[in-house]
């Protein structure tokens, strides 16, 4: 099963990937990983990438297309979750020459329920491991359940900027939901609850694939 998992900044792309990681016995996939990889390894895309952020430039689609590729290797027959990955109409017609896609997961999340769900949102300074101070609280307040590290609010975990990021998002990356529908591979998840449990809504996108 070849899944996208697809949604606004704050919908728990993230989480939801990790959990049906685990149901379904292959690996998830995330771009932002693979980037963040890229530029710790120093490799010669990684370079290349830190060159356009440090000039606050946006990274081309081919370069994050190239990393992807690295990864979707033969080793993935069985099949992986993408997260972070496609984000605009030419990053789908590119993934379509990469692989085929079974499904994709749109995660249909209000405004609201999104700003008040990243605005409670806290992150391991040392491993990167997310939290929710609302529905995913750690063992231990401040500190992460897997390295305990410190727990920290990001700084673009604010409302005012939590509602440009979505603008945004509905401007470029939206178009893609209809991209996915007309090739009748979307799939709708819809929530607004902001403190629903992960496993409920990983519960209704099993159910759906």
């Amino acid at each position: 099963m070849r899944i996208v998992i697809f949604g606004p900044p704050g919908s728990g792309k993230g989480t939801y990937a990790i959990l049906l990681k685990n149901r379904l016995g292959i690996p998830h996939i995330s771009t932002g990983d693979l980037v963040r990889e890229e530029i710790r390894n120093k490799t010669p895309l990684g370079k290349e990438i830190e060159k356009y952020s440090n000039a606050g430039k946006l990274v081309p689609d081919e370069v994050i297309t190239e990393i992807l590729k690295k990864r979707l290797t033969p080793d993935l027959s069985k099949g992986f979750i993408l997260e972070g990955y496609p984000r605009s109409i030419d990053q789908a017609k590119q993934l379509e020459n990469i692989t085929k896609i079974d499904v994709v997961i749109n995660l249909d999340v209000s405004d609201r329920v999104i700003v008040e769900r990243l605005s409670a949102r806290v992150q391991c300074k040392n491993c990167g491991s997310i939290y929710n101070e609302r529905s995913l609280k750690p063992r231990v307040t401040g500190k992460c359940d897997k390295c305990g590290g410190e727990l920290f609010k990001r700084a673009d975990d604010q409302p005012t900027v939590i509602l440009e990021r979505l603008k945004i998002y509905k401007e470029i990356s939206a178009p893609v939901i209809d991209y996915y529908r007309t090739r009748k591979l979307l799939k709708d998840i819809i929530n607004n609850d902001p403190d629903v449990r992960p496993e409920v809504v990983t519960d209704r996108i099993m159910e759906l694939i």
